[in-house]
């Protein structure tokens, strides 16, 4: 693996174990210590994840225009500002506004940073962003398990770690990623023959239809996957489970997913095709809530987290290599901004209708809906290829009636 990748991955892993310290128990701080509804925790998440959104679109264009380490180290500024300013104002409008602003910073550096990990290392594959991937989980097992013993003491003592290695990743930024930057630049050759140019415009347009169809699957299977760090966060704490034990849930998930990679390697090594990599994931995210059905204990959650956990294993790393592969050398950046803003909106959606569910019916029949959900995106995603057919099978006929009509 190339020097750069290390950094980026060193990087990755120091952002998101900041993050961590947060984000698992935003619910919980804004329901229980904040005193707002389940319903309004989830429109002030949604609020959080739009800005993440545009965040993942701003950074995907502005890599493809400017490059990745201007794009990373504002997006490192803008949130290392915020997470200091969360120390001092943590009511609940302060709160509100602060987190909205760290949804957008935060998400701008990551289209980038997965757009930088497969310029500076093309002959990785998919072992690129699985090496994001894996620090991205590294850091959410050290940041969540230190973040339970920090919320215990203090909510305010978790902001001010969480600002503190936020600067520590700025510094990293600032320092290192410099000189990596390798995004493409290349244009659109120029096609004078008027068929060629209809075969271009074809080629172009169906794998971002491609896309579409994986970021679908990847939006739906994330509204359901949310629901760990929203719903089924306050649902552990009305069942008794203390915050330690809720925050060694997603240590277990992120230690699993580092401790398990030689394990995942020889099964994907075998899975030659990524859509069948994805239907095994979503086939075990199904199994994972079909266990929250029947369990109320710790033991229980882990176990359904930990089969949680191996789907993601399988599909998480899967979307970023895929739209690598379908997206032209000029429009990486985008492409990546484009998966990773799918993936916001579902973190963004997810919270709410959940809240709604659980406020008006219950947590079990959330689980059924949720079931259902990636039954539906298991689907999606096994037929994604779909538009490359199509357009494979109309370049041939196209081809075909233009050298009869030239014969």
């Amino acid at each position: 693996m190339p020097r750069n990748n290390w950094l980026l991955i060193i990087g990755m892993a120091v952002n998101i174990t900041g993050s961590s310290i947060i984000w698992p128990l935003n619910t919980i701080f804004i329901h229980d210590h904040l005193g707002a509804s389940l319903t309004f925790s989830g429109f002030l998440l949604m609020l959080y994840n739009a800005a993440g959104i545009l965040g993942n679109l701003v950074g995907g264009s502005l890599y493809d225009r400017l490059g990745g380490y201007k794009v990373v180290l504002v997006g490192a500024a803008i949130s290392c500002l915020a997470t200091f300013l969360l120390t001092a104002f943590h009511s609940l409008y302060p709160y509100a506004i602060l987190l909205i602003i760290i949804g957008f910073g935060s998400s701008l550096m990551f289209p980038a940073m997965y757009a930088m990990a497969g310029a500076n290392w093309p002959e990785g594959g998919r072992r690129a962003y699985n090496s994001l991937y894996v620090a991205q989980n590294l850091g959410v097992a050290i940041g969540a398990s230190l973040g339970g013993f920090l919320a215990a003491i203090s909510f305010t003592l978790s902001f001010f770690v969480n600002a503190v290695l936020y600067l520590l990743f700025l510094a990293l930024v600032f320092v290192c990623y410099r000189g990596m930057d390798r995004h493409s630049k290349e244009k659109d050759v120029h096609i004078s023959n008027v068929f060629d140019q209809k075969k271009q415009r074809i080629k172009q347009k169906a794998p971002f239809y491609a896309l579409m169809w994986v970021s679908v699957a990847f939006f739906l299977s994330w509204i359901a996957y949310v629901q760990w760090q929203s719903t089924i966060a306050s649902y552990t704490q009305q069942l008794g489970l203390s915050l330690n034990r809720y925050s060694l849930l997603w240590t277990l998930n992120g230690l699993i997913i580092v401790i398990g990679q030689p394990l995942l390697k020889q099964v994907t090594k075998r899975i030659h095709s990524l859509k069948i990599q994805m239907a095994i994931g979503i086939c075990l995210f199904v199994s994972s809530y079909l266990i929250l059905l029947r369990v109320q204990h710790f033991q229980g959650f882990a176990i359904a987290m930990m089969v949680l956990t191996l789907g993601e294993m399988f599909v998480w790393p899967a979307v970023p290599t895929i739209a690598n592969e379908l997206a032209p050398k000029s429009r990486i950046g985008f492409y990546q901004g484009f998966v990773n803003s799918t993936a916001t909106a579902g973190r963004m959606v997810g919270p709410l209708v959940g809240g709604l569910i659980v406020d008006q019916a219950s947590i079990h029949l959330l689980f059924l809906a949720l079931i259902l959900l990636y039954i539906v995106a298991g689907l999606i995603a096994y037929f994604y290829d779909f538009p490359l057919y199509l357009e494979k099978k109309r370049a041939k006929s196209e081809t075909k009636a233009f050298n009869l009509r030239n014969t």
